[in-house]
């Protein structure tokens, strides 16, 4: 095997890390492997995998005497997931020095302009999308709402720079290697580096793409116009990221009609009729901006959109298909002097955020700061780029398998990890690293995991001697995940949570830590004018936002507050430098948002409730993750388990009712954020015990969520409604490689 320091451009093919137990063929022989599991019999060729992974699996026993597979797909698929190859990214050797991006709110359409479109966004019959033949199932009219805001964002191919530092190339020993550039040029080991720009398909060509300022009340159509055909750029597309360009884009977890809500149940059997919208095509997705019953109580606070394309979600999201939506709520109640939540800290509830109107109708909203995590993995020219996928000729011109050279620095993606992906750097609004001033002051910051795999823990955590990287403190492979440690961290600040995926809470939470689950948001309020022991802060005093939950892999953690804690993983993920003083009328109050009532008999529907276990699958391949043992049908809905009522019904609900549903982790040690489309639900029970007031291991359990979070053997039951539209959905895990092969099902509404 080749020493990756005397790898040249001309035979990185060949280059291999010597004491990885990886060959370069890897990739092919676990998905093979899968396809060919006890129960699976997919059709790929035996001789092959008998090639590749014969001798790997026959010290392992999992092949018979006569070389056929010995072992079921499940623990074949675990076996053979450490074989998977992933590289180590380059070290971004100057940290905290690029300001933070701060959204600032997407500005609408024109009416004018919009009225001469050559097909303007309307109610009727083939005015849903470019190919003429859906309308919306309710217009704005219908429920007493003014024409929507219209806005138009188009899918488009761009660079994106996830740091202005220099970069120096290790090894995943943490030691200085070769590098390369887009020619395949070598530069020798040691030499610092600027980063190249990664290709993105994003909205309106931004990672993230553009953030909307919604308001209940106020109706929003966003026209979703796909040109990813065009590379303006000449930008390397890589191989990931749907094959054929298409998108298909959910606003996560807005109260929608289907033909608005993407999601690929719809899409298969109408609209599109196929995975997602093609190239040149567009759909114009209509967001009433109204709670689900017209009911107050279930206003949320926090949405984003994101590509749901199916069997790509996963790729086209890592590649850059990402945007915000915070929603306000302008409406003014009895005993609350003006609007309870418009963005204006001097009326209704009194958060934090300064509002400022523009003469467009949008707003902005100062001290109210989204802030999206996403994880990404750099190619670092030598691994080699394999995976089942490429055996479906789904991206010739990459000509795998082979290494990349001159991709780089660039993100990489396998479709196919076993476990998920998780990346080794942590960026924030799209930077690695980045560092915000705050004022002496409070403010609202709205969090959201954009990964797609990867969970985090954050603490608010302080340090006297800063950021070390985990290379000079001796650490390697996985321990070099985020790059940094904070090894005299201690805690600082609390923050005070305030709202959860379905919006407002009840009332405030004070937090030392808390988890955000892939697709989760939580929103906290942090006082940047005081420690947590009352000590006032001084300018020039720095504060780090911190992860302290360690996951190697898409599995779960290995290690967090509430599992084993590790208090050497302590990774800097943002760095708040105190500023000058400003002034604060914002408050913190005692009551927000109320919740909807669940009735009082509810454990009496428990018997005929509906039950969904998520589970590995033995046939592996494209369908290694089950739901109730089936892959995802496209065009059906899903089946429950056996109840305790000996019933089996069809995940199908009558328009205006509530029910029961059973969310069970089929086992294995994995952790599954199961997330369930169009309304929210309240937590009854978790592992049979109450959860309504909260649990210790989830707190949030206590508000309004759209993703379960499933521990390993966990079941959840849950109660939410099924109001105001009739169509299909989807429930799916959103660890999106999960969903990406098999583990989603249909569900729908019916009149």
């Amino acid at each position: 095997m080749h020493d990756h320091h005397e790898t040249d451009a001309t035979d990185a093919t060949d280059a291999t890390d010597a004491t990885d137990a990886t060959d370069a063929t890897s990739g092919f022989a676990r998905r093979t492997m899968l396809r060919l599991g006890a129960a699976g019999g997919l059709g790929v060729a035996l001789a092959g995998a008998k090639a590749f992974g014969q001798p790997y699996l026959q010290e392992r026993g999992l092949l018979s005497l006569d070389g056929a597979i010995g072992a079921t797909g499940t623990a074949l698929g675990d076996a053979i997931f450490y074989l998977e190859k992933f590289p180590t990214s380059p070290l971004v050797l100057d940290p905290f020095t690029d300001e933070l991006p701060v959204p600032r709110a997407l500005k609408p359409e024109a009416i004018s302009d919009v009225g001469s479109w050559a097909q303007p966004p309307g109610p009727g019959d083939g005015q849903q999308n470019s190919l003429g033949n859906e309308r919306h199932q309710l217009w704005t009219s219908d429920i007493g709402g003014p024409d929507p805001v219209v806005y138009r964002i188009e899918l488009q191919v761009r660079p994106h720079s996830f740091t202005s530092s220099k970069v120096l190339a290790i090894t995943p020993d943490g030691k200085p290697t070769v590098s390369f550039d887009e020619t395949r040029r070598r530069y020798p080991a040691g030499t610092p580096r600027n980063l190249p720009p990664s290709t993105i398909h994003g909205f309106n060509g931004t990672f993230p793409g553009p953030m909307i300022n919604a308001e209940y009340g106020r109706p929003a159509l966003v026209r979703f116009v796909n040109n990813l055909g065009e590379n303006p750029f000449g930008l390397d597309r890589q191989d990931f990221g749907a094959p054929d360009h298409s998108f298909l884009t959910h606003l996560h977890n807005a109260h929608t009609a289907p033909e608005s809500d993407g999601n690929p149940h719809y899409s298969k059997l109408y609209g599109p009729k196929a995975e997602g919208y093609a190239v040149d095509s567009w759909c114009d997705n209509l967001y009433l901006n109204w709670p689900a019953g017209n009911d107050d109580r279930e206003k949320q606070s926090f949405f984003w959109f994101h590509d749901h394309r199916m069997d790509h979600t996963g790729a086209n999201v890592y590649k850059g298909m990402v945007g915000l939506y915070p929603i306000y709520d302008p409406k003014e109640y009895a005993g609350i002097p003006g609007r309870y939540d418009a963005g204006q800290e001097t009326e209704g509830l009194r958060l934090p955020g300064v509002r400022t109107d523009h003469s467009d109708g949008s707003f902005d909203v100062d001290y109210d700061i989204p802030l999206a995590f996403f994880d990404v993995r750099l190619d670092d020219g030598v691994t080699t780029h394999l995976d089942f996928h490429d055996k479906l000729g789904e991206f010739p011109d990459a000509k795998n398998p082979s290494t990349h050279p001159e991709w780089w620095g660039k993100s990489f993606y396998k479709h196919f990890p076993n476990h998920g992906l998780v990346g080794d750097i942590f960026t924030v609004n799209g930077t690695a690293y980045p560092v915000m001033e705050v004022k002496r002051r409070r403010y609202r910051f709205r969090l959201l995991d954009a990964s797609v795999s990867r969970i985090y823990e954050f603490k608010l955590m302080s340090s006297t001697k800063g950021p070390r990287s985990a290379v000079s403190l001796g650490y390697t492979r996985s321990e070099l995940d985020g790059q940094y440690r904070l090894p005299d961290a201690q805690q600082c600040m609390r923050f005070t949570q305030i709202a959860a995926d379905g919006g407002l809470l009840p009332f405030p939470v004070t937090r030392d830590s808390f988890e955000l689950w892939p697709a989760k948001r939580r929103e906290v309020v942090i006082d940047f004018t005081r420690y947590q022991d009352g000590t006032p802060t001084t300018k020039g005093d720095v504060i780090y936002l911190t992860d302290v939950m360690k996951m190697p892999d898409g599995r779960m953690w290995t290690n967090s507050s509430r599992s084993v804690p590790d208090p050497a993983y302590a990774v800097p993920v943002l760095k708040f430098v105190v500023g000058d003083d400003a002034q604060d009328d914002s408050v913190i109050p005692t009551a927000m948002r109320p919740l909807p009532p669940v009735p009082s008999n509810w454990q009496t529907m428990l018997d005929n409730r509906s039950i969904f276990e998520v589970q590995r699958g033995a046939a592996g391949g494209e369908v290694e993750w089950l739901i109730n043992g089936k892959q995802f049908e496209p065009l059906g809905v899903a089946t429950s388990l056996r109840n305790k009522a000996g019933r089996t019904p069809a995940a199908s609900q009558r328009k205006g009712s509530f029910n029961l549903w059973e969310i069970r982790n089929g086992g294995g040690g994995w952790v599954h954020p199961f997330h369930l489309h169009m309304e929210e639900h309240r937590t009854m029970l978790r592992n049979g015990k109450d959860a309504t007031r909260g649990t210790p291991a989830h707190p949030d359990d206590i508000g309004r969520e759209d993703l379960v979070a499933l521990d390993p053997g966990e079941s959840v039951v849950i109660y939410r409604g099924f109001r105001d539209f009739v169509g299909p959905y989807v429930a799916h895990c959103h660890n999106l490689l999960h969903e990406d092969h098999a583990m989603m099902f249909g569900w729908e509404i019916t009149p």
